[in-house]
């Protein structure tokens, strides 16, 4: 279950909270229009059904793509943007993170990236769909298989055994007779694995039209496990194929994605939309729990219900507003760290961004000492020109690193308007970005916009803001006249919690955009005591 479900949550509510209205008609498959990469509109592209123009970068650009085993991995990396995770969230040190990301495993997911985002972002049709799912399913079938392999052999060890005949050979170089040899493959795979489904989650937001509805619903769930291995493959596999030979229609697996977490398999009904469903081998294997979840879930996009959870009156609320973006600046500080190695830029709306990419600073042929003092330096001009270096310790940041296919609410970077071989290195953390913001300035820049704000994670507490927790409240208490002498004061709170700051910075959200969100949040009669409010023409903007 998602531990973080509230964006905003109105308190001490005064008025009436009517049955929240949905935007009629259901995504359609496939189907985008026009081109728009942050605020400045591109030409419309020759195929009318691709999202984006792909431009190439300009300048020097990414260098290729190889494998090198002696590429150096900047401690600054690790030291600044937080710790690098494995499945079972121990920590690895700099040298084990280092070697993870030399490994020839993790070079040729690199290269293999590539083409499998181009593969995704050029589906058109329901048979495009088809066979990028396959490949990708056949892909991550290998790698957690191999996983699976790993795992054994680890169990054997354990008791004193060898690792079992037929056990995938280790490649990172280490000695085969250490039980730690093992365990770095076995946890490697696991993260090749979740940079393979994060393609699934581009695949998905692009077969959904980029709607975020849809995703905000059927991602209320305990993430699956490994399809390797699993009971049920086959029946899912057998209804595929069916729905695809009989009817002509693409059935998106949920195993291959991250972000969708309820029932078995997606297709699209002619009328009545995508329909989720629920594959079993047996009735008797069949949950009525289940079954209310998958129903809450189509009436939470058909009917405006609530949305699927253990916590009331979450409904999702359609704020009418087109989504804008700064992201042109991340596609260009990417572009340039690519061959510089590190790039900082302001960021309207008191955000400052930096990019850091490994083979720019291979490029460099820089020591660690001389890119931490470049980082050092890039990142201090960037926070004061924009205006958060006074107070840094009530400074917050979120970024990039690790987080391929973990958080279901964010957008998967494949998605994301920038260079195939960009999104690859995001996916594969050989670049990372990081956004830093300044708590209390935020807030003004709220209360300066006539929504007073109080910045109320202060003094900030160590570490990341956790799931759930509360950054900002925003006053929009107002007065109404009730007739002579007489008025009546509405009396609501808006919080804002991790995933709506998570997004406002992670996507470089417009500041305008987002404060009309919030306006419309705070002025609107029909708002659940709970909203997730949505954004309009977000194909626009991912591609």
């Amino acid at each position: 279950m998602l531990s973080d479900l509230a964006l905003f949550v109105p308190v001490a509510v005064w008025g009436s909270l009517a049955p929240l209205g949905i935007v009629p008609g259901m995504p359609e498959l496939w189907t985008s229009a026009g081109t728009v990469r942050g605020r400045r509109p591109r030409t419309a592209p020759s195929d009318p059904l691709s999202t984006h123009v792909h431009h190439p970068p300009t300048g020097p650009g990414p260098v290729v793509l190889r494998h090198d085993p002696w590429i150096k991995i900047p401690a600054e990396l690790t030291r600044r943007w937080g710790r690098f995770q494995t499945v079972r969230m121990k920590t690895l040190d700099y040298g084990q993170l280092a070697e993870a990301m030399r490994h020839p495993r993790h070079h040729e997911m690199q290269q293999d990236l590539v083409p499998l985002i181009e593969q995704v972002r050029a589906c058109h049709s329901e048979r495009d769909g088809y066979e990028v799912q396959a490949e990708l399913l056949g892909r991550l079938l290998a790698v957690e298989e191999d996983r699976l392999a790993f795992s054994q052999a680890v169990k054997r060890m354990k008791k004193g055994l060898a690792p079992q005949p037929g056990a995938p050979e280790p490649a990172s170089g280490r000695d085969p007779g250490e039980i730690d040899t093992w365990i770095f493959e076995r946890d490697l795979c696991e993260r090749l694995g979740r940079q393979l489904r994060s393609l699934g989650d581009s695949l998905a937001w692009r077969a959904f039209n980029y709607d975020r509805r849809v995703l905000l619903s059927w991602c209320r769930n305990m993430p699956s496990g490994m399809v390797a291995g699993k009971k049920g493959l086959a029946a899912e596999l057998a209804f595929v194929e069916e729905q695809w030979r009989e009817h002509g229609r693409f059935a998106l697996m949920h195993d291959l994605t991250n972000c969708l977490r309820i029932g078995d398999v997606t297709v699209w009904d002619p009328e009545a939309g995508p329909r989720i469903v629920e594959i079993k081998t047996s009735e008797r294997h069949r949950q009525s729990k289940q079954q209310r979840r998958i129903d809450a879930a189509h009436a939470a996009l058909d009917a405006g219900g609530n949305l699927p959870g253990d916590h009331p009156d979450e409904r999702i609320h359609d704020l009418g507003i087109p989504l804008r973006t700064h992201l042109d600046l991340l596609g260009f500080a990417a572009e340039r760290a690519a061959s510089e190695a590190v790039c900082a830029l302001k960021v309207p709306g008191s955000r400052a961004l930096c990019v850091v990419d490994v083979y720019g600073m291979h490029a460099q042929g820089w020591t660690d000492d001389e890119f931490g003092a470049q980082l050092e330096k890039q990142w201090r001009a960037a926070k004061r020109r924009a205006g958060i270096d006074a107070s840094p310790e009530l400074n917050i940041q979120f970024n990039s690193l690790d987080s391929a296919a973990r958080d279901p609410l964010r957008v998967p970077w494949a998605s994301y308007p920038l260079h195939p071989v960009l999104c690859a290195r995001l996916i594969g953390d050989m670049a990372v970005f990081t956004v830093e913001t300044s708590g209390p300035r935020l807030a003004d820049d709220l209360t300066g916009r006539g929504l007073p704000a109080t910045w109320v994670r202060f003094p900030a507490p160590d570490g990341p803001v956790q799931p759930g927790e509360v950054v900002m409240e925003i006053d929009t208490s107002r007065s109404l006249a009730t007739g002579p002498g007489g008025s009546l004061i509405l009396q609501k709170k808006l919080q804002a919690q991790r995933s709506e700051l998570d997004r406002y910075m992670i996507e470089l959200m417009d500041q305008d955009s987002w404060v009309a969100g919030i306006r419309h949040l705070a002025h609107a009669p029909d708002i659940s005591s709970r909203p997730w409010p949505v954004f309009r023409d977000e194909h626009l903007v991912w591609c």
